[in-house]
């Protein structure tokens, strides 16, 4: 990682010319005088312009009295002393674009991802076509491990569908004759025929592409310490200057107070107090995407928090297994996950890792055969045994089915020797450390924390209630997230939005700042979030607003005693006792000590 020194250096850079100049001009070596002219024409005038095309377009910034102090050093042939100027001002600038960082290319893989072939059906079978080419009311086949290319109803054909880049939910949902499926959804397991509803570009994945350049596009940016300084100062400044030629008539005294009071502090403060912070932050695996982020951060007053995967484990566990009669539950555990063992389901392998963890010793099984998406059938120690879904079991063993009443939730039916057996009760667990996130979270001032989730409602509020959230909301789509932060932005709350998944994306990026989980979701997440966790573990998340808050608060205070010393400059310069290159060289030390002070972004933070 680049050492902060070399990226700070610039300043130091700086005196050595100056030096050197001063040097030059005590000599009057006419190589020197061209050297500085050079160098401030060159660097100086494309400074100025883009100074005066952000004024033209409203923005009043710090670099203002940069600029008119570049004009009068020109103006009054003081080029040495306009050249430091123009040193610091570009370095400040690349200060902030090295703060900034460089984009990534997540929303455009997001679309590359996107189908482009779809399988129609034609008068000799099964046609590839581009998915731009559809139509509704076509029939499209979908394979196992392709993506469902629009909108559509199931017509033949049953599986599982994985949802989770459109809900953020890990459990596939079975799809059978009738199902409605959206487009970016996942057949798992056995081939589908659907039937389109909606062309291609009006269906869900495109939406969500289109969620996140909207959103993306029109965020406003969040103004620049800098610039909010620079509102008062400026005019001080410029009064300071008018005292200063009333009182000598004297060009050259404006001109020192000028450049004294160039307000390199502001140029340069913030942007290395940001990168101190950011640089803190990549240690501890906190990866801030830009400068606006941590600033975004440090002054969010709302948690907007996603649930599966976010505030939960995003992977269904085995919460229990309910027997149906007498047989003792640890040996129908084993002979269920001996099953198991042949079936390339997630909740199979759930069923058998519960197994292990107890410790059980698993009996061989025989004869296994899986039918995808809706169970498994097998014999262990000499008995058939039934895992699946009711309607498998009504199919396999019919006097079992009906002596099984359907049950709430993720659940799978057992049945052995054709007799009901066992429940298999599924469910994502609530992460261990979220509610010491969320208790850490109202310590910090967070006035609101929401749970807002594509999972089903009573889902939803179930994990809420776990752990103390009163707003909750489930059953939404990536639009309902999306208008959720903007009401909460109309409220005038700072929101920080925190997920993990593509069906994320669109509120993480309209959100004043996101935060997503790199191990779950990273790519278009990662990509419309300015922060991003490397670790898998929310008590992160508390570590990353305090490392902001710190960088914040000691930007202002680099800041704030640089603008100190120079508005002490200021003074000594109005009463001529300072002359431009004087001036200069002041302003130098004043920048050397303000760069020292924010450096203190980048020391470790206490209790991380």
């Amino acid at each position: 990682m680049t050492s902060p020194l070399r990226v700070y250096g610039r300043p130091l850079g700086a005196a050595v010319l100056l030096l050197a100049g001063g040097i030059g001009n005590a000599l009057e070596v006419g190589w020197a005088a061209a050297f500085w002219w050079a160098g401030l024409l060159v660097l100086g005038l494309p400074m100025v312009a883009r100074t005066v095309a952000g004024v033209l377009r409203g923005r009043f910034a710090a670099d203002v009295v940069a600029a008119l102090s570049v004009l009068t050093a020109i103006g009054l042939a003081q080029p040495l002393a306009g050249l430091v100027i123009v040193l610091m001002q570009t370095g400040g600038e690349a200060l902030d674009r090295f703060a900034e960082g460089r984009a990534s290319e997540a929303v455009r893989a997001l679309e590359a991802a996107a189908p482009r072939i779809a399988h129609r059906r034609g008068a000799a079978g099964w046609d590839d076509v581009p998915v731009d080419g559809i139509a509704v009311g076509e029939e499209l086949l979908v394979r196992p491990g392709e993506m469902i290319p629009c909108d559509g109803t199931v017509i033949e054909g049953r599986s599982g569908v994985d949802v989770s880049r459109l809900t953020g939910e890990p459990l596939p949902e079975p799809a059978a004759p009738g199902t409605p499926l959206r487009s970016g959804a996942l057949n798992l397991d056995s081939a589908l025929v659907i039937r389109a509803d909606r062309v291609a570009a009006e269906s869900q994945y495109a939406l969500i592409v289109r969620l996140v350049r909207s959103a993306q596009a029109t965020k406003t940016p969040l103004q620049r310490e800098a610039d909010r300084w620079a509102v008062w100062f400026t005019p001080i400044t410029l009064a300071v200057c008018g005292v200063a030629w009333l009182l000598s008539h004297d060009p050259l005294r404006v001109l020192a107070v000028l450049v004294v009071a160039t307000p390199c502090p502001l140029i340069l403060a913030a942007p290395v107090a940001v990168i101190g912070g950011i640089d803190r932050g990549a240690r501890l695996g906190l990866i801030f995407r830009h400068g606006m982020a941590l600033e975004a951060l440090a002054r969010s007053t709302a948690a907007v928090f996603d649930k599966t995967g976010t505030l939960t484990v995003g992977r269904p566990q085995l919460a229990r297994l309910e027997p149906l009669g007498t047989g003792d539950a640890d040996d129908l555990l084993a002979r269920i996950a001996a099953l198991e063992q042949g079936s390339g389901h997630h909740l199979a392998r759930s069923v058998v890792a519960a197994a292990r963890t107890r410790g059980l010793l698993l009996p061989p099984a025989t004869g296994i055969t899986d039918a995808p998406g809706r169970g498994v059938r097998g014999e262990v120690a000499g008995e058939e045994i039934l895992v699946g879904s009711l309607p498998f079991l009504a199919e396999r063993a019919p006097g079992a089915a009906r002596g099984i009443s359907p049950a709430p939730g993720l659940v799978a039916y057992v049945a052995i020797a054709g007799a009901p057996a066992a429940l298999l009760h599924f469910a994502d667990r609530v992460r261990a450390e979220a509610a010491a996130t969320l208790a850490s979270l109202r310590t910090l001032g967070f006035r609101r924390i929401l749970l807002l989730s594509g999972d089903h409602t009573p889902h939803t509020l179930g994990v809420a209630r776990e752990l103390g959230i009163t707003d909750a909301r489930g059953d939404l789509l990536p639009a309902d997230k999306l208008a959720a932060i903007h009401d909460l932005q109309q409220l005038g709350e700072r929101v920080m939005m925190v997920g993990d998944g593509v069906n994320d994306a669109p509120a993480l990026a309209a959100a004043d700042v996101g935060v997503a989980l790199a191990e779950h979701g990273g790519g278009v997440s990662a990509e419309a979030a300015g922060l991003v966790l490397l670790k898998d573990d929310l008590t992160q998340l508390p570590v990353a607003i305090r490392l902001a808050r710190r960088t914040l608060r000691v930007a202002r205070q680099s800041i704030g005693a640089g603008l100190g010393l120079s508005v002490v400059g200021m003074g000594v310069a109005t009463a001529g006792l300072l002359t431009p290159v004087a001036g200069a060289l002041a302003q130098e030390l004043i920048d050397i000590a303000v760069i020292l002070w924010a450096l203190r972004a980048a020391t470790p933070l206490r209790g991380a």
